[in-house]
């Protein structure tokens, strides 16, 4: 969102259980030119102080967890897999990895509008 939407909007992540970012992750969003290897897992309890119009959840588990959220107008839930749980191979789960990753980029264009190439900056 922030790479490809930075010119309306701006994304924060956080998490019902925070951990370490996956690093096949990392890499498979290094192969698309984006770069999270900076990025951390934050609680939730830590945005609560922080109003947003749009709220994103984005896994099964956060939509049980945390059917609402106080700081949101509007809250919009789209079930993705989670790539880590599956089995297979090492080339099949970074595979499940990138299916995931493209799911999610097509899902935001058709969500939140086409991305502008060119006009993001890796946050």
């Amino acid at each position: 969102m922030n790479t490809y939407h930075c010119d309306k909007y701006e994304a924060f992540s956080a998490g019902v259980r925070p951990g370490q970012v996956d690093p096949r992750a990392i890499d498979v969003m290094a192969e698309i030119g984006i770069d999270i290897s900076k990025a951390r897992s934050k609680s939730i309890e830590e945005m609560l102080d922080h109003y947003f119009d749009t709220v994103v959840t984005v896994c099964d588990d956060a939509r049980e967890e945390c059917p609402l959220y106080p700081g949101g107008s509007e809250l919009v839930h789209k079930g993705f897999e989670d790539p880590a749980s599956f089995d297979g191979t090492p080339e099949e789960i970074m595979d499940k990895f990138r299916e995931v990753r493209d799911q999610i980029r097509e899902w935001i264009d058709h969500r939140f509008g086409k991305r502008q190439e060119g006009n993001g900056q890796t946050l």
